[in-house]
């Protein structure tokens, strides 16, 4: 549950850089907006891989 902690510290901490971009219309907070969703999009990736690999490690071990 470590990379879901992540992943929710992560979310939470941009929130402040979503509030200024979208409500003030600040231009660097948007900027960090977007590195922070392309760091989400990685992690999210990462996850997907470990899951995949988990599961085909327990598939195989059922053989």
């Amino acid at each position: 549950m470590n990379n879901f902690s992540k992943i929710k510290d992560l979310v939470l901490s941009l929130e402040g850089d979503f509030e200024k971009f979208y409500d003030k219309k600040n231009s660097a907070a948007g900027t960090r907006v977007r590195k922070g969703m392309q760091d989400l999009k990685n992690m999210a990736q990462d996850i997907r891989k470990e899951v995949q690999d988990m599961k085909n490690a327990e598939g195989a071990d059922k053989k």
